[in-house]
């Protein structure tokens, strides 16, 4: 089910945290840039972004040591409010206002906004307590429907809220991504990373997996030859071609969403 609207197509895009230039400021973003070759075309952009790197230098100089469970992170209160912190802040504003430069036009919200994004308290996979880590319940596309249609590109950080409303969660940025691409009934989710394609030997660069069907890609994202952090980028692709669409997961670099949409990606679509 494709998201009707005034739009050529629909694309929701998930730009990790490793992949994004440390200051967008200083050099040229090929994705923003993109971006705006992309609207000129007729086509509806939402950005979600990561931040995890950042995350890890500002819990580091406060002297917080980052510990992981199943590839999250293990979020306490002060940990919770440096993240929200770097996220909905330092992040999400910088790359607006480098959009903004670009002529680009953005706004930056969280999925806390508008209950966006609504999540319950997620535990480790032994039951492991991990603290303000969140799995989204529900997605209210509304939000991001009313920025499209009055011609914004929302860039979302990715900070859900409780259920009851009572605090913020940390949420992953390629679950909420996907969730949010499946709310929409995106044309196409991409996972714009810092690899080409999913690898089937994560230390054999020449093992890219072309194509997955939904289903191939959560059997694979739950063997142990996927690597941590490609697991939930599987799952959240799964979930965005689930009713339709297609997603593409892709290394960022120059035209990375065309040559994504052209077939140079691992694609996750119905067979």
């Amino acid at each position: 089910m494709h998201m009707a609207n005034k739009y050529a197509s629909t694309i929701v895009v998930k730009y990790g945290g490793g992949a994004m230039p440390a200051h967008a400021q200083d050099e040229a973003d090929p994705v923003l840039t993109e971006i705006v070759d992309f609207r000129r075309g007729g086509g509806a952009v939402v950005l979600v972004h990561g931040g995890g790197p950042e995350i890890d230098a500002a819990l580091a100089r406060r002297g917080v040591v980052t510990e992981r469970i199943d590839g999250m992170r293990v979020t306490d209160g002060a940990t919770l409010d440096v993240t929200e912190a770097v996220l909905c802040g330092t992040v999400n504003k910088r790359i607006v206002r480098a959009a903004l430069a670009l002529g680009l036009p953005t706004i930056g919200i969280s999925g806390e906004d508008g209950n966006l994004l609504r999540a319950r308290r997620l535990w480790g996979t032994r039951g492991e307590d991990l603290g303000y880590v969140g799995a989204i319940e529900s997605v209210d596309p509304r939000p991001i429907r009313t920025l499209l249609d009055a011609g914004f590109v929302p860039v979302v950080a990715p900070v859900a809220i409780a259920c009851d409303g009572s605090h913020a969660y940390n949420v992953n940025a390629d679950l909420a991504a996907g969730a949010v691409a499946a709310a929409l009934g995106a044309d196409a989710f991409l996972a714009v990373t810092n690899v080409a394609r999913v690898l089937r030997d994560a230390d054999d660069p020449a093992s890219g997996i072309d194509r997955f069907t939904p289903d191939e890609a959560l059997r694979f994202a739950a063997d142990d030859a996927c690597r941590s952090s490609m697991k939930p980028k599987l799952q959240a692709a799964a979930e965005a071609a689930r009713d339709g669409g297609a997603a593409y997961i892709c290394a960022v670099r120059p035209n990375a969403i065309a040559r994504a949409l052209a077939g140079d990606a691992t694609v996750i679509a119905a067979a």
